[in-house]
């Protein structure tokens, strides 16, 4: 079985989605520094999964448009060398929003930053003068099975798969370890997601799933 590439610098995204897996699908991981655009979650998950596949199979790159023999000359598109080791089959990326009811949907995607700036405890004040505390988590994985073959072209996607999954709950003070991001206050089934064991958060989450596909 190919080893599935999962683009993240995060390392605690990593552990999480190593015991979701088990030993089911090997997994390498790369940190790639992408851009983000504006826009919905799933259109953010879509892009940095097309750049980050442009950077780990970069075939449109290395053979131009009038590369006559490229066919028979080009190396195999799904196996290229990147840093130091051999990147080989799909390229996935994961991306989440955290949407507040009395906000409008705000922070959503663009969650990260509202995090590094405030922190959790700022965003339970961002939300302090509400009486609606309530909120939706969504988690989209992007999936490309596939680098494309189409010399002189920006990366098309071939065999692409999205898994998007949901819960709704609601924000709270910080509970559990702080070591994943905005976990701490997002409370479902009265447990925040850093209190929550992997086996239950697993029941939420249909990486595995994704990624078999």
């Amino acid at each position: 079985m190919k080893a599935c590439t999962f683009v993240t610098g995060n390392p605690n995204k990593v552990i999480e989605v190593n015991a979701i897996l088990g030993n089911t699908i090997p997994i390498r991981t790369v940190a790639l520094d992408l851009p983000e655009i504006q826009g919905s979650l799933e259109e953010i998950a879509r892009d940095k999964c097309r750049r980050a596949t442009m950077i780990v199979h970069p075939i449109s790159l290395l053979w131009p448009q009038k590369t006559r023999n490229w066919k028979k000359d080009r190396p195999q598109a799904n196996s290229i060398t990147l840093g130091s080791f051999k990147v080989n089959g799909p390229v996935t990326v994961e991306d989440s929003a955290l949407e507040f009811h009395a906000m409008g949907k705000l922070p959503g995607p663009y969650i990260k930053y509202f995090l590094e700036t405030l922190g959790n405890d700022g965003l339970n004040t961002l939300l302090a003068p509400y009486e609606d505390k309530g909120a939706d988590a969504e988690d989209y994985v992007y999936e490309n099975l596939r680098s494309s073959s189409r010399v002189g072209s920006y990366l098309e996607f071939y065999n692409s798969v999205a898994n998007r999954e949901s819960g709704k709950g609601k924000i709270v003070p910080a509970r559990g370890p702080p070591v994943f991001g905005w976990e701490p206050i997002f409370e479902f089934e009265g447990e925040t997601l850093a209190e929550m064991a992997h086996e239950k958060k697993v029941c939420h989450v249909d990486y595995a799933d994704s990624v078999h596909r």
